[in-house]
């Protein structure tokens, strides 16, 4: 979808800050965070990646990278049914009123060894189809201008812009939403270059490129389009 988190190639937020021997968590709740988006077996309807989407665009902005796994999860359960807001509203409130209340633990050391091997477990994102991918290396194509209402993986700013591929990935599961009751086979996945003196004009610098991955729907040939 269209939205204040689709901010690739968007200028005037500044240089982007790197920290050096920066820690996995920088706090403790953030590892709670994960884990409750680990662990907790509780499909989120609409997807985790919608629920942070739709967000508030100020309050996005305002929030850290955990601050909107936290909303996601939270609005999830919600909307699942297994927590409601006044539940919600109820234990904020005691912890406000008595921060040194405990909070509730279970030991599971079964289940903790479980959850780490599956974490440790590298599962390959290529699937085995009967068909051969619509593009080869080389191949001029331009990005289809979509707007789908749901998550998407297609950056805005490359929408209707020309590149080459110069990558095939293999097929692989399309993790874009899907309507209801819609079921997408695998699709091929490439790399593709754009110049980005086509995606930004004269801004760009001299003669540097971009290559995004995408999949094979974002992408129709060059000569459809007349050129």
């Amino acid at each position: 979808m269209n939205g204040i988190h689709d901010m690739g190639g968007m200028h005037g937020f500044g240089p982007v800050q790197r920290q050096a021997n920066e820690p996995v968590f920088h706090h403790g709740w953030e590892g709670r965070v994960f884990a409750m988006r680990v662990v907790t077996p509780v499909p989120i309807p609409g997807g985790a990646r919608n629920n942070i989407e739709v967000m508030e665009p100020l309050r996005y902005l305002r929030s850290s990278y955990y601050e909107k796994w936290l909303h996601a999860r939270v609005k999830g359960l919600i909307d699942s049914g297994v927590l409601t807001a006044e539940e919600l509203q109820a234990r904020e409130a005691l912890y406000r009123e008595r921060p040194d209340t405990p909070v509730p633990r279970r030991e599971d050391t079964e289940r903790v060894q479980a959850v780490l091997a599956n974490l440790r477990t590298h599962r390959s994102p290529r699937r085995d189809v009967n068909t051969q991918p619509k593009f080869g290396l080389g191949d001029p194509v331009r990005v289809r201008n979509l707007h789908p209402p749901g998550h998407t993986r297609l950056p805005r700013y490359v929408r209707g812009k020309p590149g080459v591929v110069v990558r095939f990935y293999g097929f692989q599961d399309v993790q874009d939403a899907q309507p209801p009751g819609v079921t997408v086979e695998p699709q091929a996945v490439y790399a593709v270059r754009f110049a980005a003196s086509e995606l930004w004009g004269d801004a760009a610098q001299v003669n540097s490129t971009v290559c995004i991955d995408m999949w094979e729907s974002y992408l129709e040939p060059l000569e459809e389009q007349g050129k």
